[in-house]
């Protein structure tokens, strides 16, 4: 088993993410920026997770889309990250 980089993680949500048109207000505005839509995957060691799954994933306790807008995709990509970490799908 190959433990997932944390920071590799944000920086493909990063990139994945940083041709929206921000501020976005809801999930469904970030899928044109992403490079294959809904069935874009973030990798790294053991961790791959599509967009889909990675969103599903993420929302822990709290509902995702009540932290929405978001005003740049690094804002984004944390609380994604943190979503991950809380799950333990990611490294602390």
């Amino acid at each position: 088993m190959t433990k997932p980089d944390t920071e590799d993680i944000r920086e493909q949500l990063v990139d994945a993410f940083e041709d929206a048109n921000y501020p976005v207000s809801n999930p469904m505005e970030l899928l044109p920026a992403l490079p294959n839509g809904p069935a874009t995957t973030f990798e790294s060691g053991d961790f791959s997770m599509s967009v889909m799954d990675l969103r599903n994933a993420a929302q822990g306790t709290d509902d995702t889309e009540d932290r929405f807008p978001y005003e740049t995709p690094e804002s984004l990509a944390d609380d994604i990250v943190e979503g991950l970490q809380d799950a333990d799908k990611l490294p602390k």
